[in-house]
């Protein structure tokens, strides 16, 4: 039967994919995993491929995007794509579902913990307060795009928080760091000169999203540059108009300064 399963895996490790995915993946003949939208920690696969039982292949952009490696498979037997956080996150997916469906296969989705939502429940954030949401790249020779600083600042002027998700580069093993973020988004301010993330700007930072070791803060920018945020993943959020429920949440589960709270 020609089938295609997108199933998430969650966030942190080998123990986010939901019992129904952990099923269906075992009923696939092939499993392919793609690792260039986010990354589980360290020894995740070996051990996700026990619970499988199965052996898991790595497939990076180009098989997803450009070739037919995972659809060519679902045509003769049941495989499945593993993806870390969400299913369907990645606009990336949704075209290769839309292949998928060109080409008489069936399709199914079983979603995962996304960083869209770890990241709000982490710092007591209201979701529904959330604009759009920016990637952070690292600045390359040529190539310094500000687009990511102007989309959080108009979500800032309408009072929404903007999650920066921050750049992979997986092929170099290569994670952005939030310090690095900090001093890309400061530079930027220093280039456009806006006066949106001055260094008295509260800021917040998530390391390690839906991890045991989840780490949370938020102070003002300035100070959270020198932070040490242990491993990656990292994420920042810039926080718009406050709720006096999230202000409270950001001194308590956060650190962020008492002088945020809302009488």
């Amino acid at each position: 039967m020609a089938k295609l399963i997108f199933i998430g895996l969650g966030l942190g490790d080998e123990k986010g994919i939901t019992l129904r995915g952990l099923e269906a993946a075992r009923s696939c003949r092939h499993i392919f995993m793609e690792n260039y939208t986010s990354v589980l920690e360290e020894g995740s696969i070996p051990r996700l491929e026990e619970l499988l039982r199965a052996k898991i292949r790595i497939v990076d952009r180009g098989a997803i995007e450009t070739e037919d490696t995972v659809l060519d498979s679902a045509a003769e037997c049941p495989t499945c794509l593993l993806v870390p956080g969400d299913a369907m996150s990645a606009t990336t997916h949704v075209d290769l579902r839309l292949r998928a469906h060109a080409l008489g296969i069936e399709t199914e989705v079983i979603g995962g913990v996304s960083a869209f939502t770890a990241i709000p429940a982490a710092l007591g954030l209201q979701n529904y307060k959330f604009g759009r949401t920016v990637t952070i790249p690292f600045p390359e020779p040529n190539y310094r795009p500000t687009s990511f600083y102007e989309k959080a600042h108009e979500n800032f002027k309408q009072g929404m928080h903007t999650i920066c998700l921050l750049d992979i580069k997986q092929d170099r093993n290569r994670f952005m760091t939030a310090n690095e973020a900090l001093e890309v988004l400061a530079s930027v301010e220093d280039e456009l000169g806006r006066d949106f993330l001055t260094p008295d700007r509260l800021i917040c930072v998530v390391a390690r999203a839906g991890s045991e070791d989840c780490l949370a803060r938020a102070g003002l920018l300035d100070n959270m540059m020198g932070e040490d945020f242990g491993p990656p993943l990292h994420s920042v959020v810039i926080p718009g108009e406050l709720h006096f429920l999230e202000a409270k949440a950001l001194v308590e589960l956060a650190g962020a300064p008492k002088s945020i709270l809302i009488e």
